[in-house]
């Protein structure tokens, strides 16, 4: 066995050694011999000339891909000779050269580390890998300058060496987030190869530093009123910690009252407080929210300040009006200056927003007296007069000084009770009453109203009819009317007879209820009127009932003379009374006539022989009334040459003819005086 050294890594055709001369034999015999190369490998790495006898590298030569990290590497031949046969075997070490630097598997590497981490904490770094062997392969690391971290190398039994970190002193994120290391791997060849890999440490972070305001504390000023939404303030507060360590969250503290979270409120996310609820600078001044901030790491750090909140003053409270003493009635004789309520006046702002001042209309009979501040007296201005103004609506104006100044007013209902000042007044100084006779019983005549501008108890009235002393008992009004007590009703008791009473005239008396009672007159005028309840009632000629009253007269009347007159009155009056005579029957219709008015029957023609010697003539007085009533009266006539029963007719129809006067003055005057009175009633009542 031949044993040859050779380097890897040679040329093609470089001398690897001289077979011939190893083995002590002559270069023609070789040749001779049929001399033949045979590789254990699949590879001819080696060729031999055959007249050399030299053996030379055919193909390149890797140690690091033949035999790895094997320490000693060696290819074997044989060699082949006849004549005889024989074999030799050939052993070539292929040394290692240094042509392969250490190698990292990455050039960058990536290490998170805690910042907690404690001193002394080894972190292992993937080793780099160098093909080459002995003094070639990897001998060493250096590691970057640096303040934290050491290289510690571990070599293994293999003669691996692996690098290490260690960490020396304290990490802290907030001060330096990375740390950025080189490596170096470095063989042992000459001269030295060397490889790099970059080292990145990302420090991790640990919730090692709280929340921090920008500021202490914090402050602000509102006006009262804000608008809901309105900013406060933003509050800034930061953690150097990263992630949820460093992320925040903004919350009021549970110091704060629940009365101060309903009035702000404070985004989580941004750190915004704003107005969630009323401000009123009346209820409170001033306002300290205590707010927390807080990280989100385990466990979570909190940071707390404080914001003070200053509320300005509006004009937005209108003075409040206060009745300390107020009486709603009020008697109408109360004196001027009378005290009829007591006001307080407040106003919940400040300053010259919170100075009120008072005042009512000037054309009410009131008045405000300012007692001292903040307190009015109502006081009566003049005399009061229930009867004129009953109720008084009192507007008590109160206005402050801001600006603009704000108001309230106040309505004070005053009534005023009655006083017993005023006498029942009748509607009428008089009445007039038309009244036709034998008027039902029962029957309402008229209605005396009297009005009383008094109340209650004070207006309540009672009619009564008043008896003049001296009256005649026929004329006395009681036994005729009576009188409703409280409505004025004047009824007839009786009915009326106009032939006996033509007219009645009395005093109506009217008190109301007061204390003492307050009293008035009327005077009642009734006038009966006259109703056609009378026939005519004849006086000449006399004749007793169901017979007939005989005149005579000559055959030798002439035409047209009186023969009698009848003459009859009517107990009524006016048109009831106007009487009209009429020829109704007669023997011959054409011998004699009645007067219309005067009722005087006279011849129409003379006497004619083949006249009846006696005629019955039917005479009817009639009155004008509606319906007409009459009465007949039958006369004979006999005509007879007697002439002094003739003139005895005569004679007793002029002695009768004598009174017709008086009887006609008489009705004439009657008729007059009716008319006058109805006339001038007729005229009171159309007034």
């Amino acid at each position: 066995q031949i044993r040859y050294s050779i380097p890897e890594e040679l040329t093609r055709g470089a001398f690897v050694g001289n077979i011939a001369k190893d083995l002590g034999t002559d270069v023609g015999k070789l040749a001779a011999a049929n001399l033949q190369v045979l590789s254990d490998s699949d590879s001819q790495y080696f060729s031999v000339n055959v007249n050399t006898g030299v053996i030379m590298v055919s193909e390149r030569i890797d140690r690091e891909q033949l035999c790895g990290q094997n320490p000693r590497c060696f290819l074997h031949l044989k060699l082949a000779i006849e004549n005889p046969v024989e074999f030799y075997r050939i052993e070539v070490e292929i040394l290692d050269i240094n042509d392969n630097s250490p190698e990292f598997p990455s050039d960058e590497v990536s290490l998170r580390i805690y910042e907690l981490a404690s001193l002394g904490a080894r972190f292992p770094i993937q080793p780099a890998q160098d093909l080459d062997v002995g003094t070639n392969t990897l001998q060493t690391y250096h590691l970057s300058a640096n303040e934290n971290f050491n290289l510690n190398v571990k070599a293994r039994t293999d003669g691996g060496k692996f690098p290490e970190l260690v960490l020396e002193r304290a990490l802290d994120r907030e001060l330096r987030a990375f740390h950025h290391l080189v490596l170096t791997a470095e063989d042992g060849g000459s001269p030295p190869k060397s490889s790099k890999t970059h080292i990145t440490i990302q420090v991790l972070d640990a919730n090692d530093n709280h929340p921090v305001f920008d500021r202490p504390s914090y402050g602000a000023r509102l006006v009262e009123n804000s608008p809901l939404g309105t900013l406060v303030v933003k509050l800034n507060a930061t953690d150097v910690d990263e992630g949820p360590n460093g992320d925040i969250r903004y919350s009021l503290s549970s110091h704060n009252s629940d009365a101060l979270r309903q009035i702000f409120a404070i985004d989580e996310q941004t750190g915004e407080i704003r107005v969630q609820g009323n401000l009123d600078f009346e209820e409170a001044t001033v306002y300290e929210i205590e707010v927390e901030a807080k990280d989100m790491g385990s466990p979570t750090m909190e940071e707390h300040c404080s914001v003070v909140v200053e509320i300005t003053d509006v004009n937005d409270n209108a003075p409040e009006v206060i009745l300390t003493s107020f009486s709603s009635s009020l008697s109408e004789d109360a004196l001027p200056g009378t005290v009829v309520a007591v006001i307080h006046v407040k106003d919940r702002d400040s300053g010259d927003q919170g100075k009120v001042q008072c005042h009512v209309s000037p054309d009410l009979p009131f008045q405000l007296r300012k007692d001292y501040e903040h307190q009015y007296s109502l006081l009566t201005r003049t005399r009061l007069d229930r009867e004129l103004v009953a109720y008084y609506n009192v507007t008590i104006s109160a206005s402050d000084l801001g600006s603009p100044p704000l108001s309230r007013h106040t309505i004070l209902p005053i009534t005023l009770a009655d006083v017993n000042d005023n006498a029942p007044q009748f509607e009428q100084a008089s009445y007039e009453v038309l009244v036709a006779e034998n008027n039902p019983v029962g029957s309402v005549l008229v209605t005396v109203s009297a009005v009383d501008p008094d109340s209650e108890q004070n207006s309540r009235l009672s009619y009564s009819i008043l008896r003049a002393g001296g009256t005649e008992p026929s004329l006395d009004p009681t036994r005729y009317l009576s009188i409703h007590p409280t409505i004025g009703q004047i009824s007839a008791k009786l009915p009326f007879d106009y032939e006996q009473t033509t007219y009645l005239q009395f005093h109506v008396e009217v008190s109301d209820g007061g204390s003492p009672a307050l009293r008035n007159r009327t005077l009642v005028h009734v006038f009966i009127a006259d109703q056609n309840d009378n026939a005519p009632r004849v006086h000449f000629p006399r004749a007793g009932e169901d017979s007939a009253t005989q005149l005579r007269i000559s055959p030798s009347t002439a035409p047209l003379a009186l023969i009698t007159k009848v003459v009859a009155i009517d107990a009524d009056s006016g048109r009831n009374a106007w009487l009209s005579y009429h020829l109704m029957e007669a023997t011959e219709p054409g011998l004699f006539s009645v007067a219309l008015r005067s009722g005087e029957i006279r011849t129409t023609r003379a006497l004619q022989e083949t006249d009846a010697s006696a005629h019955e003539l039917v005479v009817v007085v009639r009155d004008a009334g509606e319906p007409p009533l009459s009465t007949a009266v039958t006369l004979v006539v006999l005509v007879e040459e007697r002439g002094p029963e003739a003139l005895l007719g005569s004679e007793a129809q002029a002695a009768d003819g004598g009174s017709l006067p008086t009887i006609t003055i008489y009705l004439i005057a009657s008729l007059v005086l009716i008319s006058s009175v109805s006339l001038v009633g007729l005229a009171v009542l159309g007034m």
